[in-house]
């Protein structure tokens, strides 16, 4: 029995704590309930307050981009009122330009019909004109246009031939000097016709496999020697011979010594190519200066300038017509010292201009002019007197009123020495085959009777028919026949062509 009060005691005191705890949790959820719910409203509060601030922000916001809108709208409004005043401007402009314009047009059409009827008139009245004359003249209109077109034909054709004639008048009156230094040209500097033997050096090689070795690889030593050299090298199917082709003399000959030691070395590369010519640059430079040298002691010439020494040996590596152009320059200061000893004039100038007469054929194509006027300029620049520079410059000029007596002489020991019996020599098949085509030449043209060369293809002389040709078509003739005889024929210098036209009255008194 008291077991079981001991329990009904114990679930007693149970029950009455589990009661106090569930009573003392409840007060706890309530109580986190209210400060929920407070910090709920709070939250509400705030969240109020800033809508109301959000709100009035974005109505102040609205109304000033609404303002600026307006603005904006009153602007453009404003703007496209002036356009439209604008517009109504030009438009009334361009109504009363039109309105302009149209009045114009109508004057146009009236005066056009006026034209029309007075060009009506006119022609009329040329119709009765031509037919009055037509009566009065008893002639066709073509046959009277053929008469007046005749008759204005032939005073045109005698007036252009007069013409013609003065202006070659005033020319060689007025420009008779510049006539001169013209016409006088550096035959043997640019000469177009060039022999073999003048133009190609032949190296002899020791056998037939030295020449691929000359050729190389693909050809880089040949190529290397013609680049470094300037000139051909023509390996074919001569025998033991190598042929070097090239206008320039002095190319060929630093060619010619190259090749001869690559060929006695037997190395032959690029780079020693270069090396060798490079070597026989300066060996043939040196040469020329000690030729000059040597000339100019052999011809008793002393005190020249390095610059008109190293020119003057040049002139050993070219010859003109076969003969070698130094030995000529100091043969012609022999023939000019002499000379001026039995005419008593200054020895040492004439030898200095006769052995430096022709330094202008040497001086390269670079440089512009005949060979007799550079060379002139050339030795006055390198201290030479005025009165050697001028018999230089007037041993080629045909003046007859030379500067001195020395002028004439330096001319004359030139052509005495170039006119000596074996001082030059040219091919005589070549020489009848150039006069023969210069008279073929000119005998292609019609009117053309006979035609002469002379003066050693120096000039063509041609006789013309006078019924054909007139004094008109004498001066066309000469033009024509000179334009082709350039641009069909080579030779050296230049050729003088003359045309003859003679006209015969012959009558008989009885």
């Amino acid at each position: 029995m008291e077991l079981v009060v001991t329990t009904l005691v114990g679930l007693v005191a149970v029950a009455v704590g589990v009661g106090a705890g569930i009573q003392m949790s409840r007060r706890n959820v309530l109580g986190g309930l209210a400060a929920a719910e407070s910090r709920a409203t709070e939250v509400l509060g705030d969240a109020e307050t800033k809508r109301k601030e959000l709100l009035l922000e974005a109505k102040e916001e609205a109304v000033k981009l609404r303002s600026a809108a307006e603005e904006d709208a009153r602007q453009q409004r404003n703007e496209i009122k002036s356009d439209q005043a604008r517009l109504r401007q030009k438009e009334e402009a361009l109504d009363r330009k039109t309105e302009s314009v149209e009045q114009r047009e109508r004057r146009l059409a009236g005066r056009e019909q006026e034209v029309d009827a007075r060009g009506k008139e006119i022609e009329d009245l040329r119709s009765q004109q031509a037919k009055e004359l037509e009566r009065v003249s008893q002639l066709t209109r073509d046959e009277a246009r053929a008469v007046i077109l005749g008759r204005v034909e032939n005073e045109a054709r005698e007036e252009a031939g007069r013409r013609a004639r003065y202006v070659l008048q005033q020319a060689k009156l007025e420009a008779d000097e510049e006539a001169r230094r013209v016409i006088t040209l550096a035959v043997q500097r640019l000469a177009g016709d060039h022999v073999s033997e003048t133009t190609i050096s032949t190296v002899p090689i020791p056998s037939e496999d030295m020449k691929g070795r000359i050729i190389g690889r693909e050809g880089r030593n040949i190529r290397a020697l013609e680049a470094a050299t300037g000139v051909d090298i023509i390996v074919d199917e001569t025998p033991d011979a190598v042929m070097l082709s090239g206008f320039d003399p002095v190319r060929r000959e630093v060619a010619r010594i190259a090749l001869t030691k690559l060929v006695q070395d037997g190395r032959i590369h690029p780079t020693r190519v270069e090396e060798v010519v490079a070597k026989a640059q300066v060996e043939v430079e040196e040469g020329i200066f000690k030729a000059g040298e040597e000339a100019a002691l052999e011809a008793g010439v002393t005190g020249l300038h390095p610059e008109v020494t190293k020119l003057l040996g040049r002139m050993k590596y070219r010859t003109s017509y076969g003969q070698n152009q130094l030995r000529h320059s100091v043969e012609a200061s022999h023939i000019g010292r002499m000379l001026a000893h039995e005419l008593g004039a200054d020895p040492e100038v004439c030898a200095r201009g006769a052995l430096l007469h022709d330094l202008g054929k040497v001086m390269g194509q670079e440089v512009e002019g005949p060979h007799h006027i550079i060379g002139a300029d050339f030795v006055r620049q390198f201290g030479e007197s005025q009165k050697v520079a001028d018999a230089i410059k007037e041993h080629h000029d045909s003046d007859p009123e030379m500067s001195s007596i020395e002028a004439v002489i330096v001319q004359v020991s030139d052509a005495i020495s170039g006119a000596r019996p074996g001082a030059r020599h040219e091919s005589v098949e070549h020489y009848i085959h150039r006069l023969e085509a210069l008279e073929q030449t000119a005998n292609s043209f019609d009117g053309v009777e006979r035609s002469f060369a002379i003066q050693a293809g120096r000039e063509v002389r041609v006789i013309v028919q006078p019924e054909e040709i007139d004094d008109l078509g004498s001066i066309r003739l000469a033009r024509d026949l000179a334009k082709k005889i350039e641009e069909t024929l080579q030779y050296p210098g230049q050729v003088r062509v003359t045309v003859v036209r003679e006209t015969r009255a012959v009558d008989i008194a009885r």
